[in-house]
């Protein structure tokens, strides 16, 4: 059986290019919004965060954090199908489409992210907001192999 040409690593269709990096913009938006709510919350039970290296820190090995991990993931995956387009296919870029709209879907009754997720959306205006906007771009972007052919 042969490779399709959707699997074959060449460089990305400039929409689908295009669509990835705007998500990437608004994923990073998304997360900082994310960080900021909870550490407003960690500070009303822990007490404040002394600097930015100290959340930092928080945010990487923290239990309280790890949800948020990932989301920061993610953004690095699309960060690599960015720069290395000579080993990346439409598919793989397609697939973090797809991933980021599964991933982007908060619930109450779950666990992990989405329940963390929905949590961050019911106390936070700014998440609300900056979830519209990703919502908005991935509603837009290109998943379809003959679109990102065009």
């Amino acid at each position: 059986m042969t490779r399709s040409s959707w699997s074959t690593p060449h460089p990305l269709p400039e929409n689908l290019r295009r669509s990835l990096k705007e998500l990437r913009h608004g994923l990073l938006g998304l997360h900082k919004c994310l960080i900021v709510s909870e550490q407003v919350t960690y500070e009303r039970i822990y007490g404040r965060i002394a600097s930015a290296g100290q959340l930092l820190q928080l945010v990487m090995n923290d239990p309280w954090f790890a949800w948020l991990h990932p989301l920061s993931h993610l953004v690095v995956r699309i960060d690599v199908v960015l720069e290395d387009q000579e080993e990346t296919t439409i598919e793989t870029a397609q697939d973090l489409l797809v991933e980021a709209r599964h991933m982007l879907r908060p619930s109450e009754e779950g666990d992990g992210f989405e329940r963390s997720y929905y949590e961050a959306l019911q106390r936070t205006p700014d998440v609300v907001l900056a979830h519209a906007s990703v919502k908005k771009l991935l509603s837009t972007a290109t998943t379809d192999a003959s679109a990102a052919a065009a």
